[in-house]
Order: structure tokens, then sequence, then C-alpha cells
């Protein structure tokens, strides 16, 4: 069994250039939805995958919903997306402006799943990437076991293993107050 911590945290990075945007709006919005607003915003994550995650990846426990719905934390403080913005360097990252103008945005998973729990609304966790396509979906608290939550913590992410563990998240349907 993968016990998850006893009070787990999750994480969504954003560009210090988008705050505004997401008080004005009151919460974290979906790449889908941002899409359908005319406003500007700066994206800091790859575009391919983004594209994969909008049009290609479904969330499973959720049938005809697409990954690119639902606002995406991670169950870690220091992601592997992080690195990559740190180092600048990956081919298919269009961003270059480094982590410093980064903002780390963090808040409660269980308290995330009880609000999300009141009015019914969807939310899933992967266990991995949730833009692979091996990704596997699950919506049940029950299922929070198949976190890897060992690689989750890990800080040394050179191994396969860990680093497909490390990138599970959690993902919110639309909009994240």
């Amino acid at each position: 069994m993968n016990e998850p911590p006893e009070n787990p945290k999750i994480y969504h990075i954003t560009h210090v250039d988008n705050l505004e945007r997401i008080v004005q709006a009151g919460a974290l919005l979906s790449d889908a939805r941002m899409l359908a607003m005319t406003s500007a915003h700066t994206v800091v994550g790859m575009p391919g995958i983004k594209r994969r995650r909008l049009e290609e990846i479904e969330v499973s426990c959720h049938p005809g919903t697409k990954v690119g719905e639902y606002v995406p934390f991670y169950f870690c403080p220091r992601s592997i997306m992080l690195y990559i913005l740190h180092k600048a360097n990956h081919d298919d990252l269009a961003y270059r402006g480094g982590q410093g103008p980064v903002v780390h945005l963090q808040a409660d998973l269980r308290a995330a799943i009880d609000w999300a729990e009141a009015p019914g609304r969807r939310w899933a966790i992967s266990d991995r990437n949730a833009g692979s396509h091996l990704a596997q979906f699950y919506s049940e608290r029950g299922n929070l076991d198949e976190v890897d939550w060992q690689a989750v913590a890990a800080t040394d992410f050179r191994d396969m293993g860990v680093k497909e563990g490390k990138q599970a998240e959690f993902l919110m349907y639309d909009s994240f107050p």
C-alpha cells in the first residue's frame, strides 16, 4: 500500500504576469477555458504537451472530458516542470524566462476534494504526467494510494520510475477558486 502523507498539498505554477487575471476571475482556469477567452496570458508550459492535453488525452474516469479541461496541480512543490523552466534548454519549451517570475500556488488536497465534492464538481488524480498517453486516472479518495508518494517526495528523479511518479497530478474540472 502506498499511503498518502497525512496532510498532502497540491501545487500549481503560473507566471507572475497571470496573477491579475487570476484575481479578476476569482479562480485558476483550465487551458480550455483560457483559450475560449480573449485575454492574453503568459504560458510557461510546453505547447506540444498542452495541445495533447486539450485534444487527445481523455480523463478516463470522467468520459468525454480532456485533460486540458482541468486545472492541473502537482503533488510536489518542486516539480520536474519547474526544473525544466529553470534550465530553459528543453527543445519543446517556448517560454525561456526561467523560474524567477514563476509563482507557486498551494492548496490542501483534502480540502480541495471536499470543495469539489460538495456541488458534485469533477476532479481526478493521475498516476503520472496527465499529458502522457500512459496515465491512469482516478476520481475517488480511496485511489490516492495510486500516486507514488515516495516518488513525489524524491529529490533525485534520474530514475525513470521516480520521474514518472513525481509527475502525478491532481486535476480540478474547469476552474479552481
